[in-house]
This record gives structure tokens, sequence and C-alpha cells, in this order.
């Protein structure tokens, strides 16, 4: 089994991100899509695990990726902040891109509402913002993903 923790837009706000960490203990692998604005290292440090991170529309002297293509399992994913897909008005340039590149799920962030769109043949998964939610009831969210013993993929929206 794999533990994957997906986070997002946390403004370098890490105050939440720590309390997550804390609480849901041992996990394989964080993925960051975006807006750390300049927490990179200290990310790294306090994940415990391998992290992934990729450059979203605030991290403007950042060295990270502005996408990463990882694979996990048997699957392959897009890492992306998403506002180069204008993800705040349609998902259909993400999911078709992510068609086109032959990945299954794609990653994304910006818009600090969570989502997980299954519907197609890419998943669309967006963990929300552990810092800024904007969703109704505005608390911030994060993914667990979790492959099974059989390879599969899940995916729980958490709150805080």
């Amino acid at each position: 089994m794999m533990r994957i923790l997906v986070v997002s837009d946390t403004h370098r706000q890490n105050g939440n991100l720590c309390k997550v960490l804390a609480k849901i203990g041992r996990i394989d692998l964080l993925i960051h899509l975006g807006d750390v604005e300049g927490s990179e290292d200290y990310i790294r440090e306090i994940a415990g695990c391998p992290v992934e991170m990729v450059a979203g529309n605030n991290d403007f002297f950042s060295g990270l990726p502005r996408e990463r293509e990882i694979a996990f399992g048997a699957y392959r994913a897009l890492l992306t902040h998403g506002h180069y897909y204008n993800v705040s008005f349609t998902l259909e340039r993400l999911r078709e891109e992510a068609r086109e590149r032959g990945v299954q799920i794609a990653m994304f962030g910006h818009t600090h509402r969570p989502v997980v769109d299954r519907s197609g043949p890419v998943d669309l998964i967006n963990p929300g913002s552990l810092s800024y939610p904007r969703q109704d009831g505005r608390r911030p969210s994060y993914i667990l993903m979790e492959l099974d013993r059989d390879g599969l993929v899940h995916y729980t929206v958490n709150y805080l």
C-alpha cells in the first residue's frame, strides 16, 4: 500500500501543513501543486519523505518546474498548478492535455477548491488550499491518495 499526500496553495503559511503531516502519519510521497512562495526547502525538510513540487502563479523567483510528470504504481500523473490551463473557468483544456500525454491522473491547484473528478479517461484532482480555502465552508483541505494492495488508486478529500 502506498500513501501520497497532495496539497496546494499554502502561500508560505505552513502551519496547517505541519498539522496535516502530524495528523496523517507516515506517507510515501508529498506532492505540492504550487504557490509555496519560497517555502520549498522548509517543506522538503518537514515532509519526512520524497517531495514533488511545481511552481504556481505566485512562485515568481522559484526554480521549481512549471509542470512535472511522475509515475507511481501503474499510474502516470501530470502535476501542474493549473493557471496555464485556465482551470478557474474550465477543466477541459487540462483534461485534453493530460489525455494527449497519456497520463491517467492530472493534479492541479490554483482554484483553492477541492475537486475529485473521475468522470473521464483522466482523473482530475485538486486538493484545494490549506491556507486560503475558497469553497463553501472555507475549510482548509488536502487529498490523501492511496494505492491499495491491488495497485488501484483511491482519493480522499480531507478537511482540517
